[in-house]
């Protein structure tokens, strides 16, 4: 669907040379919805603004559905550009319109006719939830229903693509979960391609497919979100991963081990259904050992949960080596002992 070859782009001052995109790589598949992730300055909003030209590259190759963005002359672009929407962080709505008017105003530069135009902004009214505000002005709006707006304009040309450039950043969590739960619907019923661009690692859990980590204009990571989350490798992945996971497990496990000096302690590691296996009360019942939940956290990603708990286990050495060989072996939990008492 969209492949990227090679792309560069570089500011230059006066006194200065900035590459805020440096050669990169990518393929993004058709109906997915792709995350880019970074802090500020990494280049991730530079880089969307260059998949649609709102910032012309300095190198590089950019192909959606097989046509050469970098090389359409104006008119080209213009017309390629109805296929990409495009949703900001501020929403960026014309403060003078109402809401069925900003989403036909790409309608009505498209030259759509009136009749067409008014059928097709009803069905986006109803799509993303703001039936009955039609004629409000966005200053009536609150913050997650002006997003949905520019949600409903971006889509008013049926694009393939949607870009979503720090779409929740200006949004409270429950808004925010809010608009992530429409943009998974609009990706499922109108099988839009969507790259969302957040430095929110619980943005890119809750609803993309793959993950990109992008650092000083590079990408340094990628991959399915589960496995990202699961085997971070870049130190600044490992960062966005402590947002969601929390940072203090391996400042807690030397107190946890002098605070339980007894028994044998592991840690088992979930992942996708064997997150909502009942392993724990299964061991209690098939052998003869006592366990003791000391720390563990689970969440969710779109291709299942993952998460760890550190278990204490009590008993009789034999019936503790029965146990651990038996979820390592019967299940698809990993196992890492972290205290083995012989």
């Amino acid at each position: 669907m969209i492949s990227i070859q090679g792309l560069r782009k570089v500011f230059k001052t006066k006194t200065n040379t900035i590459t805020a995109v440096d050669r990169l790589d990518l393929d993004i598949q058709d109906g997915e919805i792709f995350g880019v992730i970074g802090y500020s300055g990494a280049g991730k909003s530079t880089f969307v603004r260059l998949l649609n030209r709102l910032e012309e590259p300095s190198e590089g190759s950019i192909k959606i559905d097989d046509k050469e963005i970098t090389e359409l002359n104006t008119n080209e672009l213009r017309l390629a550009r109805q296929e990409i929407g495009m949703i900001f962080q501020h929403f960026n709505l014309l403060w003078s319109r109402t809401i069925e008017d900003n989403i036909a105003f790409p309608l009505e530069i498209a030259g759509v006719p009136k009749a067409e135009r008014d059928k097709r902004v009803e069905e986006l009214i109803r799509l993303v939830g703001l039936a009955g505000r039609e004629n409000a002005y966005p200053s009536q709006l609150s913050g997650g229903q002006k997003q949905r707006v520019g949600i409903a304009r971006a889509l008013a040309n049926n694009p393939k693509v949607l870009l979503c450039d720090e779409a929740t950043s200006a949004l409270d969590p429950e808004t925010t979960n809010s608009i992530l739960d429409l943009l998974v619907d609009i990706n499922q019923k109108l099988g839009l391609t969507i790259i969302l661009i957040t430095h929110e690692m619980h943005v890119i859990r809750k609803i993309c497919n793959r993950v990109a980590v992008m650092e000083n204009g590079k990408i340094v990571e990628q991959g399915d979100v589960l496995d990202v989350f699961l085997h971070p490798k870049e130190t600044v992945t490992k960062k966005f991963v402590e947002q969601v996971m929390g940072n203090g497990e391996e400042d807690d496990l030397e107190q946890l081990l002098a605070e339980y000096d007894q028994g044998n302690i592991i840690r088992l590691h979930f992942v996708g259904e064997s997150a909502n296996q009942a392993l724990i009360s299964q061991l209690a019942k098939k052998y003869n050992v006592d366990l003791n939940i000391l720390q563990g956290k689970i969440t969710q990603t779109q291709r299942g949960a993952y998460g760890t708990l550190i278990v204490q286990l009590l008993g009789n050495t034999d019936e503790i080596d029965k146990a651990v060989q038996y979820i390592t072996n019967k299940t698809s939990v990993e196992v890492e002992v972290i205290r083995n008492v012989k």
